[in-house]
């Protein structure tokens, strides 16, 4: 039994070794795109430029994500995106919030994956995981 544990161990061990030397693990900016084509795309149109198959009913538009970092004088603005994608912090002078509360979304899923035992640094993990994953992938959309 004791051999059949570490012999699992070790391949388990192994795997993470050799599976990033061979193109198995999937890239940050993998995880970030699927989470754009998941929870973005469908306003903010595939490519990032605010024209997804639900933009016809929203009152209002979405933003162009190609432009973020050329209408912030060429610096592309993390904090900021960040603050707006995780949204659990509202702030009342900015007004209603149009866009969906990411962070809370990500949260309840990272709950769900990792069951009765996480803990609330897990799901903080979680999420900032894959918003910083879904950052990188908008910074990928930047207009050159």
């Amino acid at each position: 039994m004791l051999t059949r544990i570490f012999v699992g161990a070790a391949a388990v061990g192994m795997s993470l070794i050799v599976a990033p030397r061979h193109g198995y693990a999937q890239q940050p900016t993998d995880i970030g795109k699927q989470e754009y084509v998941i929870s973005c795309a469908v306003c903010h149109g595939d490519k990032g430029k605010g024209d997804g198959p639900l933009v016809e009913w929203l009152k209002k538009p979405p933003a162009d994500l190609t432009k973020i970092q050329k209408n912030n004088v060429g610096v592309f603005p993390f904090d900021r995106i960040y603050e707006v994608i995780d949204g659990r912090e509202a702030v009342a002078a900015h007004g209603p919030r149009d866009m969906p509360v990411w962070g809370d979304t990500y949260s309840t899923q990272a709950a769900g994956l990792m069951g009765v035992f996480v803990t609330t640094k897990d799901l903080e993990s979680f999420t900032r995981g894959r918003i910083i994953a879904l950052i990188g992938y908008i910074y990928t959309l930047q207009a050159k």
